[in-house]
């Protein structure tokens, strides 16, 4: 099967992490997620893509929260040999002076009966290397920015290495985030012009690389962007590229893997259009297109919901578009299929925490990276008007999300959460479910009432937890940021909280409040009918237009066919 994929295959798609299935610790969060989406549509569109990643075996974190709310961190390994085959080829990369040898593991992602799509892992747990080097692509995001940079050297240059060494003939490159930006260098370095009989500097024909790079940027938050100062990277990228050549593409105050990226790229897009207009206002001079993400429908509709979609939207699942007809749904189906889906939410959380839920009373959800623009405490802004309004319509709060280890803002929020839940437990039940994951996010994105997403504009570069819980019929409830100032019709698909423009804490604290007391809570409790037909607009208008389907076909027209 690998000479087939080697046969066929012309785009590669780079990425740190890429959420495989729930069993594959390979990712840590949304970037993975959407990596895993991307996966699963080039599968079901027949793209001639193969995925390339770092092997994670002790994959990004396991989350562990004591009474108080203090998050310790653990490895969260997974079994390489129980879902990849090892492959024979190696190649090495020069890191620190060492040569460090890269093995590749082949996964295969099977979406449907007549085609596949090849993963490749890479590892550096060989004998050949030592204890340190081994490590490298052990724990996902570990270690420290030397550790980063090597990671990141293994992704890019000994990504691309592998790929030629295995037979493939890539003609399109893409890079998903800065993390894999060195494939540019690697690729650039082959395009080098011999210096001139003067003795001058060689040149590089940078048009080749741009003509073959395509490049997503995912963040407009400054610390999301690699940059690592040039003394570290002439230790650990030695005699790679002169430092003043590398500098002009990747500037002059450090090794910017994003403004790498940019400038070896033909095409460059951001995750959704606000996203676009800030990255252009980052970085100017660039030309800066808008794909907005999508998720892969199959995947993230839970099994009720798809059951009612296949009966009255029949091949849903390869047509996503065909879910505009969603509208026409009856009310009383939508509703047993979403309270399916509750009453398996309700069952999980008393698993995993012991807490009972009520069926009856709305659930509100927010699952995302603990930290501290994502604003998971904005909701506990004021304890006693949150008692106020339950004692007027009852709800209940879930919350999830992991903090990044070096994160202590982020960690001293679930504190926080804890201590809210504890203060409101006689009046509001709030649950905080430890060591988010994939197979979490599919129960709660299906299972909550109100999805709830409140970042700091303009932070939030798309989301996409939102469109999962659209899919399945939960409302959302958001800050106008990212993908929701395309995706809310106020009212009908969901609600907003303030307006596009940037907004201050108190404001959006009071806005959400308001949303709560006037809108949202009432109508649930107070008309059913209602609350059912802003489901149906919102399968109807978000999961027809903002699935991974959409997305690669825009990729597919616009980046890979340049």
């Amino acid at each position: 099967m690998l000479e087939d994929f080697i046969r066929r295959t012309k785009i590669a798609y780079f990425s740190m992490e890429i959420a495989l299935q729930p069993a594959i610790h390979t990712y840590a969060g949304g970037l993975g997620i959407l990596a895993g989406d991307t996966m699963r549509s080039c599968s079901d569109l027949e793209l001639p893509v193969v995925f390339v990643t770092l092997l994670s075996q002790d994959g990004y974190l396991k989350q562990v929260i004591d009474a108080e709310g203090r998050q310790t961190e653990e490895p969260d390994p997974w079994t390489p040999a129980r879902w990849a085959q090892p492959l024979g080829a190696k190649v090495a990369v020069e890191i620190g002076g060492r040569e460090v040898w890269v093995r590749p593991w082949l996964y295969i992602h099977h979406g449907g009966p007549d085609y596949a799509v090849p993963v490749i892992l890479l590892d550096t747990d060989l004998d050949e290397n030592d204890d340190a080097d081994r490590a490298v692509t052990r724990v996902l995001y570990g270690g420290d920015q030397g550790h980063r940079l090597r990671q990141e050297i293994v992704l890019g240059i000994g990504g691309v290495r592998l790929l030629r060494a295995l037979g493939f003939e890539i003609g399109t490159f893409h890079m998903n985030e800065g993390h894999a930006a060195l494939l540019a260098l690697e690729l650039l370095r082959t395009r080098r012009r011999p210096r001139n009989g003067n003795g001058g500097a060689p040149s590089y024909d940078a048009e080749w690389v741009r003509e073959r790079c395509v490049f997503t940027t995912h963040t407009p938050v400054e610390a999301g962007h690699d940059r690592f100062p040039y003394d570290l990277v002439e230790r650990v990228l030695t005699g790679f590229l002169d430092t003043a050549d590398l500098a002009a593409f990747a500037g002059t105050d450090g090794l910017n893997m994003t403004r790498l990226g940019l400038a070896l790229s033909g095409y460059v897009n951001g995750v959704a259009k606000r996203h676009a207009e800030i990255s252009r206002r980052m970085y100017p001079g660039f030309r800066i297109h808008a794909i907005t993400n999508g998720v892969h429908v199959e995947t993230w509709t839970c099994p009720s919901m798809a059951a009612l979609f296949q009966r009255c939207v029949p091949n849903w699942q390869h047509e996503p578009e065909l879910l505009v007809r969603a509208d026409q749904l009856d009310d009383g189906e939508l509703w047993a299929a979403h309270q399916a889906a509750k009453a398996a939410l309700i069952a999980a959380v008393r698993e995993w925490s012991g807490c009972s839920l009520s069926i009856d009373a709305p659930v509100l959800g927010f699952a995302r990276r603990m930290t501290g623009y994502k604003r998971p405490d904005l909701l506990f802004t004021d304890p006693d008007r949150l008692r106020r309004l339950a004692g007027r319509h009852p709800f209940q709060v879930l919350v999830a999300g992991k903090a990044h280890p070096d994160d202590d803002d982020g960690k001293r929020l679930i504190e926080a959460i804890h201590r809210h839940a504890a203060a409101l437990a006689d009046i509001v039940p709030v649950v905080f479910l430890p060591d988010y994951d994939m197979a979490m996010a599919k129960l709660l994105t299906a299972g909550c009432d109100v999805w709830l997403n409140t970042p700091l504009p303009p932070l939030e570069a798309s989301g996409t937890s939102g469109m999962k819980a659209a899919l399945n019929g939960v409302l959302n409830l958001s800050v106008l940021d990212g993908w929701w100032i395309e995706a809310c019709i106020d009212g009908t698909t969901g609600w907003a909280i303030g307006d596009a423009d940037l907004g201050t804490a108190d404001d959006d604290a009071e806005e959400l409040y308001a949303a709560l007391e006037q809108r949202v809570l009432p109508l649930y409790h107070g008309d059913r009918t209602r609350w059912a037909w802003m489901m149906k607009q919102s399968i109807s208008k978000i999961a027809s237009c903002f699935n991974s389907q959409r997305m690669m076909r825009r990729y597919a027209s616009e980046a890979y066919l340049r």
